[in-house]
């Protein structure tokens, strides 16, 4: 398992969610043969980067034995295998949250959003590795040690939704369930070569019950191809009233957005370091102008533009601040005494925002807000790195410098990530190449309000003109 390229795995695994499921609505193959397939692929590769170390094939038969026909429901996946993040409960499957204190509890029942996957044909096959409650970007934790980016065994392959992305890059689902924060979908699919979707706020219902009237976490899908995501988020989409801010999906489905995607039409507006707000590497920033051009040459409308972003990293610390205060006050001291020291510190700083910080920071919100929406009417997606820096090795929780600028607390060089979640803006990543050591790229792309089609449709154009998906791959081990 060295060459970049190469691909050992069954066929199966090789193939698109959305070729999987047109094969299973005509027969073609069995939910049964697609578990064994992904059975056989995770002990292939999972050994290498500890990508799903909790598996449920068997309950994954039992699910497909009562499985209800193909119907017209959207998105409706019909026996297809996936994964499910290990910050969301699957009923009867150890879930951890990544948490020394939760290392064996299983859940009684199912999250909502898993409920509605099952009901809609999907097939938990495990549960994919997280950092410890999700916070921070490289996937590790006290109970399943790290998770390694399939491209080079040595790297982060970002977080926390790690183990989802290195899983769909070797095969070992087709799809698999995320969420995001501060670029928990966004930041790992790039590392991996895969497709991630952070959803407006309420498109996607899920997740703790606790924070529903919190917009800053949100679920959502990654695939390793636009098509496929815009599958997968169908899938999760529909009003859930037990969630405050859910919402009903659009009547058009996603699917359908995708096909609609004409490169030499779109019209990109560029922020390489999001109007000097984000510090980014020379190396990236030299890769994501080589996209952009590559864009333009395709007759794409690439804008440079600079609104006024100050203040950005303000608003959204105090967010995220919020939500862990929000999650952590209340929970039992026995788990909280266990926490690593940058997740107790998160929840420290928000027990500590006085109202002067959160009245600034939705002042500050408003008007990022109003400056955006003002670039808006000349675009139709925002486009700047996923994140600053290339995959730092697997050993580093954190990076600590960027561009030359030392960094100061963990979460600093994920702020490329910052302005979609502050501004509760859609926004995903999507391959764009790879760079000399065989490292695939990611490009953000930031939608209007609600604006999942288009942006779903601008990121399959650019898909289209890098001759995307990245094939599946065997994990490139690699030692120190």
């Amino acid at each position: 398992m060295t060459d970049s390229t190469s691909y050992t795995g069954p066929d199966l695994c090789a193939l698109s969610a959305v070729a999987v499921v047109d094969l299973l609505r005509r027969g073609d193959v069995s939910p049964d043969e697609l578990i064994a397939a992904a059975e056989t692929r995770h002990a292939q590769t999972d050994p290498a980067i500890n990508a799903m170390p909790t598996v449920c094939f068997d309950r994954a038969r039992a699910k497909a034995t009562v499985l209800e026909g193909p119907d017209d429901e959207r998105g409706a996946l019909w026996g297809l295998p996936l994964g499910i993040k290990d910050l969301t409960a699957v009923q009867g499957v150890r879930t951890t949250w990544g948490t020394a204190a939760l290392a064996g509890y299983v859940p009684g029942a199912s999250d909502p959003l898993v409920e509605l996957i099952e009901r809609r044909g999907g097939l938990v096959i495990g549960k994919t590795n997280t950092p410890e409650f999700g916070a921070g970007a490289n996937t590790f934790n006290a109970i399943f040690g790290a998770t390694r980016n399939p491209h080079d065994t040595r790297l982060n392959p970002a977080g926390s939704s790690g183990g989802a992305a290195a899983g769909l890059a070797v095969g070992q689902t087709w799809l698999s369930h995320g969420s995001d924060h501060g670029g928990s979908l966004r930041t790992p699919a790039a590392y991996c070569g895969v497709v991630g979707l952070r959803p407006s706020p309420g498109l996607v219902a899920g997740g703790p019950a606790q924070a529903g009237y919190i917009t800053e976490g949100v679920q959502g899908p990654m695939a390793r191809s636009v098509t496929d995501l815009a599958l997968f988020l169908d899938t999760m989409t529909g009003f859930d009233p037990r969630y405050p801010l859910s919402y009903p999906a659009d009547p058009v489905p996603y699917r359908e957005a995708v096909t609609r995607a004409e490169p030499g039409k779109l019209r990109i507006g560029y922020m390489p370091d999001l109007s000097g707000e984000s510090a980014v590497d020379p190396e990236m920033r030299t890769h994501i102008d080589q996209a952009m051009i590559r864009m333009a040459a395709a007759g794409a409308s690439v804008v440079p533009v600079t609104p006024d972003l100050s203040g950005m990293r303000r608003a959204y610390y105090v967010q995220r601040g919020l939500l862990w205060a929000t999650l952590m006050r209340d929970i039992d001291p026995a788990i909280r005494a266990e926490f690593k020291p940058t997740l107790e510190g998160n929840v420290q700083d928000g027990l500590a925002l006085t109202i002067d910080d959160i009245v600034d920071a939705q002042l500050i919100r408003s008007r990022l807000y109003d400056a955006v929406q003002a670039v808006f009417a000349d675009v139709d997606v925002l486009a700047c790195p996923v994140v600053g820096a290339m995959p730092h090795p697997v050993e580093e929780e954190w990076v600590r410098r960027i561009d030359g600028k030392q960094l100061t607390f963990y979460m600093d060089w994920l702020d490329c990530g910052f302005l979609a979640t502050a501004l509760g803006l859609p926004a995903l990543s999507v391959p764009v190449g790879r760079n000399a050591a065989g490292l695939p790229v990611g490009l953000q792309l930031i939608g209007k309000p609600r604006g999942e089609a288009g942006l779903l449709a601008a990121a399959r154009g650019v898909e289209m003109v890098f001759g995307g998906p990245l094939p599946v791959v065997d994990p490139v081990v690699r030692h120190r």
